[in-house]
């Protein structure tokens, strides 16, 4: 078979979710399929080391500007050319116009969801690229030969938004992984290098959040707001890749300025650096008002984090009982899972435990094997 996977982010160095999990998509099914010619079709950027050529993966690298007609001009000229069989498109969008079967990853639906596009909150680059998903995504459904998603929370949502039958063949649910770098970190030398070069304090909440209103980052600046309050030894909060802009306009929205100097930026972070930020942290927060999946938690679960997640949506679903589980539109139940990690010490340990289980669960692995089977099936 031939088979062609779109990749056009991977050679970017600031690489987020939906980019990470087409590279290990991809690396994984280079350890396991030795057989069939895969065609990896990326945009020129500048990490070329992330992924390299094997025998039977070839990485293409098209021009073709801006993201919307790289993906419905250059993208599918591409894939013709070599003559693939198949195209695998990974981050929810794909060519409305092909004679190739597609398959596409839609992660989520959010974006089609009863929220406005003019609604405060996000930037307008996000609002932007909602506005292309929102025209794209219903003719690419309707095209599509199989579209995979990334949890069965998700796969009901998508069926009943498109109306799909219960028994649709189309739509399949198979879980993202974990990378294996994430781990409790033992090395003093690799904890003090990353806690010096980030400038860490001593002790901190992890919170990955920004300015997509789906990550919360109002609620829970306003849940460590009240920590701060009522904690006889407060620690400070750690937030990745979140701009000091930003941050001063959403604390002085909040009513709290102040709290700008108990909270430490990062900037962005390497994501080989982030196992030893989630060691060192009291514990992970991840309330967001709706995921589809939710790696970060299974990360900080795998380095021995406790987790606060969300009611909503995946998340109980892929925690799996292993996280503090709350309503992420009460601020104070946030603030009360807050300190109850930081003095029981039991039920800590408890979640620690049953996070180090639930997180072995999954692999990208398994994710790899799953997809294969799906393009031998469609092709076979």
């Amino acid at each position: 078979m031939k088979i062609g996977i779109e990749g056009q982010r991977l050679f970017r160095v600031k690489k987020h979710g939906m980019d990470m999990v087409a590279l290990e998509l991809i690396r994984n099914l280079q350890q396991i399929d030795t057989q069939n010619e895969y065609f990896i079709f990326i945009k020129p950027d500048e990490d070329h080391d992330c992924l390299k050529e094997t025998p039977n993966f070839h990485i293409i690298e098209l021009g073709g500007g801006p993201y919307p007609s790289w993906e419905q001009i250059a993208l599918p000229k591409a894939a013709s050319r070599f003559g693939c069989q198949l195209l695998h498109c990974t981050s929810n969008t794909a060519p409305v116009f092909t004679s190739i079967p597609l398959v596409v990853t839609l992660h989520d639906i959010i974006y089609l969801e009863s929220v406005s596009l003019f609604k405060k909150g996000g930037t307008w680059y996000q609002k932007t690229g909602n506005m292309y998903r929102r025209f794209v995504v219903p003719r690419v459904v309707e095209r599509s030969k199989k579209i995979i998603t990334v949890s069965h929370f998700e796969k009901n949502r998508i069926r009943q938004f498109f109306g799909f039958p219960e028994n649709d063949q189309r739509l399949v649910a198979i879980y993202n992984g974990v990378s294996e770098h994430f781990q409790p970190i033992t090395d003093r030398q690799i904890l003090t290098e990353v806690k010096d070069k980030y400038h860490l304090p001593d002790h901190y909440f992890f919170f990955l959040g920004n300015t997509d209103p789906k990550k919360n980052t109002k609620g829970t600046l306003q849940a460590f707001d009240q920590y701060l309050k009522t904690a006889a030894n407060p620690v400070k909060l750690v937030m990745l890749d979140y701009e000091k802009n930003a941050l001063k306009a959403l604390l002085d929205e909040i009513g709290s300025p102040g709290l700008e100097e108990h909270i430490h930026l990062t900037g962005y972070v390497k994501n080989t650096d982030l196992p030893a930020i989630y060691t060192q942290a009291e514990l992970f927060l991840y309330p967001s008002l709706r995921e589809s999946f939710g790696i970060p938690m299974l990360e900080a679960m795998r380095c021995g984090v406790p987790v606060i997640t969300s009611n909503t949506s995946s998340m109980p679903e892929v925690s799996g009982g292993a996280a503090a589980i709350i309503d992420p539109f009460k601020p104070h139940e946030i603030t009360q899972a807050m300190h109850r990690l930081t003095k029981d010490e039991q039920y800590r340990k408890e979640l620690i435990n049953k996070g180090l289980e639930q997180s072995a669960k999954f692999s990208w692995r398994n994710m790899a094997i799953e997809v294969l089977k799906l393009y031998e099936n469609l092709i076979g």
